[in-house]
């Protein structure tokens, strides 16, 4: 299963909802109401914890079984305790080799997987270096993702679908192109938007090279939501956003609940309404139109979705992990 990266299909879903039904305070399990994944198999990253554990309830509560590769394996044994068609596995996203070992454990099973949820993700940290010396947010939330589809891929099955969690965040930073790991001074919401600009980015071109064997992608923003994604923010910097109150309760009201922000990746990743899609960016249930710069922080920007970044990206990603799958061979 390899393919040039040169003979990509040109075709593009338009980046226009679709009027999917659903909408902003849908939760997961209603948009896998009459959807029967008995016999599926889900691969979901970080899906333990926040949306990641009711994207994993709300799959295997359709049938699915649900493999959780986790950096914390006995935490995710305890929190998923109780879902009998979870498993967990070990890996670090910001550690290749992990990643490299999870992929090889599980290839050696011989099973294949119908859907993929890059849901894990680090946020806003302090400035971070990890293996040589790359910005933590783009090394765990995008290279560590890129490293494990490809590593993956000989085990995604036709008519499979690669979902990938941005977030609305992506309107911070397009990829920063000639200071990608902030050698030139660290701004974590700048990183964090580059990590999410990369997600979708990933989205695009994945879905441009594994479309022809009947694998689609998907980027999407789940919405604004609290959970531990957090825990690199203070409760000061939280209360001055008007995220919080000072008690720690709630007060956008635009912000979702757990169920709710797990919806969307998974309506992404199931919805019989984009069996022909693919290489879009959703939120809401639906596919998203795209934003300016100055426009409200709703929608993709145009930079996130570009096909010629996408394929950059791709190859600076394969440089950087030493794996790609879908390389010319001969």
């Amino acid at each position: 299963m390899t393919t040039p990266q040169n003979e990509a299909a040109p075709h593009r879903t338009p980046q226009h909802p679709i009027g999917s039904g659903f909408g902003a305070t849908s939760t997961a399990r209603e948009v896998l109401r009459g959807v029967d994944l008995d016999g599926a198999l889900a691969l979901v990253t970080g899906g333990y914890s926040g949306l990641g554990l009711e994207t994993t309830r709300a799959l295997a509560g359709a049938g699915a079984r649900v493999v959780v590769p986790a950096r914390r394996p006995d935490i995710a044994r305890e929190a998923l305790d109780g879902i009998d068609n979870a498993e967990v596995d070990e890996v670090d996203l910001a550690d290749l080799d992990s990643v490299r070992e999870f992929a090889e454990r599980f290839l050696a099973t011989d099973r294949t997987l119908d859907i993929v949820i890059n849901n894990a993700a680090v946020m806003a940290c302090p400035e971070t270096r990890v293996g040589p010396g790359w910005e933590a947010q783009f090394a765990t939330n995008h290279l560590g993702h890129y490293a494990l589809v490809n590593r993956v891929w000989p085990a995604i099955a036709s008519g499979a679908r690669v979902v990938s969690v941005s977030s609305t965040g992506h309107h911070n930073s397009p990829i920063r192109w000639e200071d990608p790991w902030f050698e030139r001074g660290y701004d974590k919401w700048q990183a964090y938007g580059q990590a999410k600009t990369a997600n979708v980015l990933f989205a695009v071109h994945l879905d441009a090279l594994a479309r022809q064997s009947g694998v689609r992608a998907f980027a999407l923003h789940p919405g604004g939501i609290l959970t531990p994604l957090q825990r690199h923010l203070a409760r000061e910097e939280m209360v001055a956003a008007g995220w919080i109150d000072e008690d720690g309760n709630a007060l956008n009201p635009s912000f979702k609940t757990p169920e709710q922000g797990a919806a969307t990746q998974v309506w992404a990743a199931t919805s019989p309404r984009l069996a022909d899609a693919g290489g879009v960016y959703c939120e809401d249930c639906d596919i998203a139109e795209t934003t300016v710069e100055g426009g409200p922080r709703k929608g993709v920007r145009s930079y996130a979705t570009d096909p010629e970044q996408a394929a950059r990206l791709w190859r600076l990603s394969a440089e950087l992990t030493g794996v790609d799958a879908f390389a010319t061979t001969g």
